[in-house]
């Protein structure tokens, strides 16, 4: 682990100490059943967010949630009837209402700051070395590798594998495998063209720290550069109809060399695979927009 990744780890510390579930809960790529933490990250991006909700959000919510329960307590103890049975009439105490403003301003202002860094991190978008258009359907996605320095020139569906054709010892997963996998290259910036074809649906890959909706008529950019080798999953965050939950997202990341020889079987696979010539049925001032 380089040494941003050890720093944002050491900070998740204290998230975990705060009572999030064990490290070694997680896994990459995909959730384990009962787990509560996130995917183990494999981007920058992915590590900052989740040192983030880890180290920063979690203690935060959590001492605000244990001094507004003690606070509570201490109030029914202290004015209930018997203990207390003049009321006060207090109306105004300035430095009371001083304080209550100005400490969630300042629990804002610590908030903010790493937000803004992290909203910087996911706009910012670096040249790219790999861009995949990506396509949301009912009930599908559909992947298209533009033809930019002989990259691409094909497009391809991804469904949702039936349970008779999982291969356990493959490591197929149910309701995560898929026919078809976008693949790309490790250690590379890759960036995603995100729209939808029919209905808002939403394209999520935990361990990638990337998360954007896909609206008709639109084209969402987003983008990842992951460090480590391996398949990744996700799945439509929005309820998109009837098979919202059949409709995974599968990236598998490869090496350079392992890439190429894909992308020169991919072409020929997908050769007869029209690349879409236009976002969902929309005029042009929508898309102008």
């Amino acid at each position: 682990m380089n040494s941003s990744g050890m720093k944002y780890s050491g900070f998740a510390i204290v998230g975990l100490l705060a009572g999030l579930a064990p490290a070694q809960a997680a896994t990459y790529g995909y959730a384990e059943p009962g787990q509560i933490g996130f995917q183990l990250p494999v981007t920058e991006l992915a590590r900052y967010l989740q040192w983030f909700h880890n180290g920063i959000l979690m203690p935060i919510i959590v001492v605000i949630s244990l001094f507004v329960l003690a606070l509570l307590a201490y109030v029914v103890w202290k004015f209930e009837e018997k203990a207390n049975p003049t009321p006060s009439k207090t109306t105004h105490n300035a430095a009371l209402e001083v304080t209550w403003t100005l400490v969630p301003v300042l629990i804002l202002v610590v908030i903010a700051i790493p937000s803004f860094r992290l909203l910087t991190m996911q706009l910012t978008i670096p040249p790219a070395d790999v861009t995949v258009k990506v396509t949301g359907s009912q009930w599908h996605w559909s992947y298209a590798y533009p033809k930019d320095k002989d990259q691409g020139g094909f497009a391809f569906d991804s469904y949702l594998k039936d349970e008779k054709d999982l291969k356990p010892e493959n490591g197929d997963l149910r309701l995560l495998s898929v026919d078809n996998e976008a693949v790309v290259p490790v250690n590379k910036v890759v960036l995603l063209q995100i729209t939808a074809a029919d209905v808002i649906h939403s394209f999520i890959i935990q361990s990638f720290g990337v998360r954007m909706d896909a609206v008709p008529g639109r084209l969402n950019e987003i983008w990842f550069k992951a460090d480590r080798e391996g398949i990744y999953y996700g799945q439509c965050s929005k309820i998109c109809g009837k098979d919202h939950a059949f409709m995974p997202i599968a990236f598998r990341v490869v090496s350079e060399e392992k890439y190429q020889a894909w992308l020169a079987d991919a072409k020929k696979k997908f050769a007869s695979s029209e690349l879409p010539s236009k976002l969902a049925a929309t005029d042009d001032a929508t898309l102008q927009r």
